[in-house]
């Protein structure tokens, strides 16, 4: 018998996702469910997950056992974030605002608005704003639902600024429950400084801030946006590799606003995954599927920049590409920090299924991060993040849009979120 700290009984569905990852094809929409479920873990780590039956024949709960009844209800893997830019000095409602009246997302960038917009904010800011804003975001996503994010850099694009804005990731990182993960991406906007000069820029950010950056250990993957009066496909590669080389791996703003050949470099370059995608090219679907880069999918940001045309789910889906989704949770472009909403939007919007929705939130994006040793999916071995939900069917997860469905969120093993485990091992009925 193994003795446990955490023990989650009574559960209607249990989607543990559980098996390699990620999730292609017709494997996207397994779920793994099953009926009348428990959970079992010890020191933030499954140990069981199955049929009521079986765990309880092979755990036994110690003293202090959390022992928490979920009343018929579905738990599933907390959801992983593979995508933000969650530390940011203000919020640009006033673009919101000239965005519904009309103004382009270029038009309002060239007015001096956008990315370099919160560029201006950060470099201004104090070490003690960005964090605290970041610990605030973080707080709205767990409770909703996220236990594992990816935070990027890319508001400071300058040697000083993007430091600054790593070494507050790397803090929070250090201090708060939800797993961060950090992504460098000084390639995110030209900085007015170097707006004459922009094949300077990206020597200097191979030269001069890639090198630190890997030195220093403050991010895992390295980001370009790769996009028309951005970053060019030969300036991005370069980028790319060059990080490449220092350890940090590809990843990239792809194909969002015109089809600029971004999903061909990401396979190209090996990158873990490719984002936003709205405008992907037929020839960049099948090379990413070729080289199995995931397709990570934002569809908050394309709605709140009142584009009717979303990334084409169904096409990555059908080509063997395994999708994934995220908020880019951001100031200017996508103000959510909520994963539940962007899996409704992916079922009502770009036509995935519930389940597929679930995976691509989870196992997919877990992949998408490098993390699908850890957490996505609820098997043995795993970090005890789990969401205890408010529902007794999983396709009400995206069905019920708009509103917190999440009763509980656990994290490593601990409640983070929602109901004490003393209020809820008494609550044994179904939702």
């Amino acid at each position: 018998m193994q003795t446990v700290d955490l023990l989650i009984r009574n559960i209607g569905q249990l989607a543990t996702i559980a098996g390699e990852g990620p999730r292609m094809g017709p494997a996207a929409s397994e779920l793994g469910i099953i009926e009348n479920g428990a959970v079992a873990a010890i020191d933030g780590r499954i140990v069981a997950a199955g049929p009521e039956s079986e765990v309880l024949a092979v755990v036994e709960p110690d003293s202090d056992c959390a022992v928490i009844d979920a009343g018929a209800a579905v738990v599933t893997p907390g959801f992983v974030d593979p995508h933000t830019h969650a530390v940011f000095a203000r919020t640009r409602e006033d673009e919101f605002a000239m965005r519904v009246e009309g103004r382009s997302y270029e038009e309002i960038a060239a007015a001096g608005g956008g990315i370099r917009s919160s560029v201006r904010h950060v470099r201004a800011a104090t070490d003690e704003l960005l964090f605290r804003n970041g610990a605030r975001a973080l707080d709205r996503m767990l409770e909703y639902g996220t236990t594992t994010a990816e935070i990027k850099s890319g508001y400071g694009l300058s040697l000083e600024a993007e430091l600054k804005m790593l070494r507050v990731i790397s803090k929070l990182a250090e201090h708060h429950a939800v797993d961060v993960v950090p992504t460098f991406l000084g390639a995110h906007e030209f900085p007015d400084e170097w707006r004459d000069d922009r094949d300077g820029y990206v020597t200097h950010l191979i030269d001069e801030i890639i090198p630190l950056v890997a030195r220093e250990g403050l991010a895992e993957f390295c980001d370009v946006f790769c996009e028309e009066d951005v970053f060019t496909v030969e300036q991005s590669r370069r980028l790319l590799l060059a990080a490449a080389s220092r350890g940090l791996r590809p990843k990239l703003h792809a194909d969002e606003l015109h089809a600029s050949g971004g999903g061909e470099l990401a396979a190209e370059v090996g990158a873990i995954s490719a984002d936003h995608l709205v405008c992907v090219s037929d020839a960049g679907i099948r090379a990413m599927a070729n080289a199995g880069v995931v397709a990570v999918l934002l569809p908050g940001t394309t709605l709140s920049l009142g584009k009717r045309d979303f990334a084409p789910a169904r096409k990555f889906v059908d080509a063997g590409v395994p999708v994934a989704l995220a908020t880019d949770c951001n100031p200017g472009s996508s103000m959510t920090e909520s994963m539940q909403i962007i899996v409704s939007l992916a079922s009502m919007v770009m036509r995935l299924t519930p389940a597929e929705a679930l995976v691509a939130a989870t196992a997919n994006s877990a992949a998408a991060v490098g993390r699908s040793g850890s957490v996505g999916s609820i098997e043995p071995g795993k970090l005890a993040d789990l969401i205890v939900w408010e529902v007794v069917d999983y396709r009400a997860i995206p069905y019920h849009y708009g509103v917190n469905l999440t009763r509980m969120v656990i994290k490593r093993g601990a409640v983070v979120s929602g109901e004490s485990p003393a209020a809820a091992s008494t609550d044994g009925g179904s939702r």
